[in-house]
């Protein structure tokens, strides 16, 4: 247990597990809005320029910090030496709380909050799905996060329909990353809200992928592609975001 600066509620920590010199996780909890917020952080390197954030699918179908998705886009964040963490929203694990569908946003903002007091390093964030959707949000207009990744970003799911005007003006790179037969967010869809925001951005299908870019056999799943799509783009995003 420790006590952050300036701060009375303490927060969890323990390792869980170290394979290399930067690869120990750490198992934690949050002060979140709704109450504290299960996490995880895999530890990067000491000389990383940035940190990372990941939000997971929606929790009332089965999104946890745990999701393969999740877990993939960790992985191509940590591979460029960069400390990531996840959380698992109000309600969903050991997070406090209850579902909201909107208030979600305040979580996203209080894991920024400890990302910025624990590292002090500019934030690229990703998400996937509802945490896609959720993170930008928060994220679009703050300015400790220089960089975005949108993966499977939804446009209309089960009657809940997603918008995209805040992202309008907003001219952080921009990475959208979805499946072409993703049915909560078509391609034509998908293409037209991306056309109508700001510079610089870059959208990326991934053939024969459905929203969790699973394929049609468990060999033709594009994760690996997507995750390597994302270490790919993300070292000359960051140059230009400085």
């Amino acid at each position: 247990m420790k006590l952050e600066a300036g701060n009375s509620k303490p927060f969890f920590c323990c390792t869980l597990l170290c394979v290399t010199d930067h690869a120990a996780i750490r198992s934690l909890f949050l002060d979140g809005p709704a109450g504290r917020l299960e996490a995880l952080l895999n530890e990067g390197r000491d000389d990383a320029s940035h940190v990372g954030l990941v939000c997971h699918p929606h929790p009332l179908f089965g999104g946890t910090m745990h999701n393969k998705v999740v877990f993939h886009a960790m992985k191509a964040l940590h591979s460029l030496g960069l400390p990531v963490l996840r959380i698992n929203f109000r309600g969903t694990g050991l997070s406090e709380g209850q579902h909201d569908g909107r208030a979600e946003v305040d979580d996203v903002s209080s894991a920024l909050d400890w990302l910025s007091a624990e590292f002090g390093k500019p934030i690229v964030f990703a998400g996937f799905s509802f945490g896609c959707s959720t993170g930008l949000r928060a994220c679009h207009d703050d300015p400790r996060v220089p960089v975005m990744v949108g993966l499977g970003i939804p446009i209309n799911v089960e009657g809940r329909v997603y918008e995209y005007e805040y992202l309008r003006e907003c001219a952080k790179p921009k990475l959208f990353v979805s499946g072409d037969r993703d049915p909560f967010g078509p391609r034509a869809e998908v293409e037209q809200v991306i056309a109508q925001l700001a510079e610089p951005k870059k959208l990326v299908w991934m053939e024969n992928a459905d929203h969790f870019f699973a394929g049609a056999t468990a060999a033709q799943s594009q994760l690996p592609k997507m995750r390597a799509t994302i270490e790919q783009w993300l070292p000359g995003a960051l140059g230009a975001a400085r």
